[in-house]
């Protein structure tokens, strides 16, 4: 019969054979979640190309790239109290969506449940995982899973409400750890996010990348949430980790013109965190300093 409280969102953009198995494997789930997919107006015939494969998903067809926003176009799209994220290169596991669906119902202070990554081929764990599965945030007693900073859009299940709630993800983030804004305001509302074992999402990266794209984005975006959030004196903190870290090239020269480039509209939007969200991210800069998932490098 399937699970109804569960609706699976993916984006895509000019990734046709990747977006074909990312949604025939979504329906092929016994949970049968509603799947929206989300073409992010590809050129390659994305859309066209699922709708008549799979007329059982729901194609919202966009005119241009939004990034991580096509993700608020399908949430508002759906109604179910619960949504999976998915990209178009990774796919749930069966049982996990029911899984995550019983322990949200179970714990109506938590707005995100993250899964554990297997990389394909070899199945083996992504390298984020450990640091998920160990993560140094404080939270609650009730919590069944380590409490998180932040979540993986490609491999989390939100609640629908407390993510329109905050607002869905930034549109001036784009893509490229916009996770992470989102993340913290959902804590400054009172929400939890933790990790969950019991959930496996399968990740099978594509080909169809730019690397240095993507290091650009993720640079700018955590300079961006740096001063948007933090204080001056952790924001500073960040700012020369990165000084250190980063390699010192054109990509990071261009990541930092455009994060000064937006400074205008970050000063206009800047609001920093209570003091219980700003203690949970002073609990994860160590852990940041060694991870070898979060290096900013292509």
């Amino acid at each position: 019969m399937g699970d109804p409280r569960v609706g699976a969102v993916v984006i895509t953009w000019n990734r046709r054979r990747e977006a074909l198995a990312s949604v025939s494997r979504l329906l092929a789930l016994p949970e049968r979640p509603r799947v929206v997919l989300v073409d992010n107006g590809s050129s390659d015939g994305t859309a066209e190309a699922v709708r008549n494969v799979h007329p059982d998903a729901e194609v919202i067809a966009l005119r241009e790239n939004l990034g991580a926003v096509g993700r608020n176009v399908g949430v508002k799209h759906l109604d179910t109290p619960y949504v999976a994220f998915c990209d178009d290169d990774t796919w749930w596991a069966p049982g996990s969506l029911t899984r995550a669906a019983d322990v949200l119902d179970a714990c109506p202070g938590l707005a995100a449940v993250t899964a554990r990554i297997l990389v394909v081929p070899g199945g083996h764990e992504d390298p984020i995982v450990a640091e998920l599965r160990d993560s140094p945030v404080p939270g609650p007693d009730w919590l069944p899973g380590p409490a998180l900073g932040s979540f993986l859009a490609g491999a989390s299940v939100l609640r629908r409400d407390a993510f329109l709630s905050c607002g869905g993800f930034n549109p001036h983030l784009w893509l490229g750890g916009e996770e992470e804004l989102l993340a913290v305001d959902l804590a400054a509302a009172g929400w939890e996010l933790c990790y969950l074992e019991g959930l496996t999402v399968y990740h099978q990266a594509s080909p169809l990348r730019d690397p240095h794209e993507r290091r650009r984005l993720g640079l700018r975006n955590t300079l961006w949430f740096a001063w948007l959030r933090r204080p001056v004196r952790p924001a500073l903190r960040r700012m020369l980790h990165l000084a250190r870290t980063v390699p010192r090239d054109r990509v990071t020269a261009l990541a930092v013109l455009d994060a000064l480039r937006g400074l205008g509209w970050v000063l206009a939007e800047r609001r920093t965190l209570p003091p219980r969200v700003e203690a949970r991210l002073l609990s994860l800069e160590e852990a940041q300093s060694r991870s070898v998932a979060r290096r900013y490098i292509s």
